[in-house]
Protein backbone atom coordinates (compact mmCIF):
# COMPACT_ATOMS: atom_id res chain seq x y z
CA UNK A 1 0.00 0.00 0.00
CA UNK A 2 1.27 3.33 -0.78
CA UNK A 3 0.63 6.98 0.58
CA UNK A 4 0.69 10.21 -1.44
CA UNK A 5 1.45 13.47 -0.82
CA UNK A 6 0.90 16.98 -2.72
CA UNK A 7 2.73 19.90 -2.52
CA UNK A 8 1.16 22.74 -4.48
CA UNK A 9 3.81 25.93 -5.73
CA UNK A 10 2.70 29.08 -7.56
CA UNK A 11 2.87 32.79 -8.33
CA UNK A 12 1.97 34.86 -5.24
CA UNK A 13 1.03 38.71 -5.79
CA UNK A 14 2.60 41.22 -3.40
CA UNK A 15 1.85 44.72 -3.14
CA UNK A 16 -0.82 47.06 -5.16
CA UNK A 17 1.26 46.68 -8.27
CA UNK A 18 0.91 42.99 -8.43
CA UNK A 19 4.23 42.44 -8.51
CA UNK A 20 4.51 38.29 -8.81
CA UNK A 21 7.64 36.21 -7.84
CA UNK A 22 7.18 32.42 -7.91
CA UNK A 23 7.85 29.76 -5.17
CA UNK A 24 8.55 27.27 -7.93
CA UNK A 25 12.42 28.47 -7.75
CA UNK A 26 12.17 26.00 -4.76
CA UNK A 27 11.18 23.47 -6.58
CA UNK A 28 14.60 21.46 -6.25
CA UNK A 29 14.65 22.06 -2.34
CA UNK A 30 11.16 20.90 -2.11
CA UNK A 31 12.02 17.70 -4.07
CA UNK A 32 15.29 16.76 -2.33
CA UNK A 33 13.46 17.33 1.39
CA UNK A 34 10.87 15.10 0.78
CA UNK A 35 13.01 12.26 -0.79
CA UNK A 36 15.00 12.54 2.55
CA UNK A 37 11.52 11.50 4.05
CA UNK A 38 11.13 8.49 2.08
CA UNK A 39 8.75 10.35 -0.53
CA UNK A 40 9.11 9.28 -4.54
CA UNK A 41 8.59 12.00 -6.74
CA UNK A 42 5.84 10.55 -8.98
CA UNK A 43 4.57 14.24 -11.25
CA UNK A 44 4.80 17.18 -11.73
CA UNK A 45 1.23 18.51 -12.68
CA UNK A 46 0.29 22.14 -13.74
CA UNK A 47 -2.92 22.56 -12.65
CA UNK A 48 -4.19 26.22 -12.85
CA UNK A 49 -3.02 28.56 -15.66
CA UNK A 50 -3.31 32.39 -16.64
CA UNK A 51 -4.28 34.51 -19.49
CA UNK A 52 -1.84 33.93 -21.81
CA UNK A 53 -1.66 29.88 -21.44
CA UNK A 54 1.09 29.44 -18.70
CA UNK A 55 0.83 27.58 -15.94
CA UNK A 56 0.77 29.76 -12.87
CA UNK A 57 0.08 26.84 -10.30
CA UNK A 58 1.66 23.44 -10.09
CA UNK A 59 0.94 20.16 -8.37
CA UNK A 60 4.28 18.03 -6.83
CA UNK A 61 2.86 14.72 -6.23
CA UNK A 62 5.34 12.56 -4.43
CA UNK A 63 4.43 8.54 -3.13
CA UNK A 64 6.08 6.43 -0.52
CA UNK A 65 5.30 2.81 0.54
CA UNK A 66 3.22 2.29 3.94
CA UNK A 67 5.23 0.15 5.78
CA UNK A 68 3.37 -3.39 7.39
CA UNK A 69 3.14 -2.72 11.22
CA UNK A 70 2.37 -6.79 11.53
Amino acid sequence: MYEYKIVELGFKRLGLKAMAFSELEEHQEIINKYAKEGWRLIQILPVKFGNAGYPTKFEIIFERKIENSN
